[in-house]
């Protein structure tokens, strides 16, 4: 269990910096923020996958995918963080 948990706090971190990287436009978000969009995205991507793919049938719908996976649900998750919160442009 705590391998797991270890598991998810890395991708989120790695899926989260990854799909900030890949959005154009700045997101102030913390470190903590980010590995929760990682892992957030890392189970949008294990469903996205599962719906497409019907892949590990046992282990269902709600299930965290590989890096790919992640990263994929994370920009998924980004863009409609960034929709819903109406991003203002920025003023100098």
């Amino acid at each position: 269990m705590i391998g797991f948990i270890i598991f998810l706090v890395v991708i989120g971190l790695v899926a989260g910096f990854l799909a900030r990287l890949l959005v154009p436009g700045r997101d102030s978000m913390s470190v903590g923020q980010t590995i929760l969009l990682g892992i957030v995205g890392s189970f949008l991507g294990g469903f996205i996958g599962y719906a497409l793919f019907h892949k590990d049938g046992q282990d269902g719908a709600f299930q965290a995918s590989g890096l790919l996976g992640s990263v994929v649900g994370s920009i998924v998750v980004l863009l409609i963080w960034r929709m819903a919160n109406g991003r203002r442009p920025l003023h100098h």
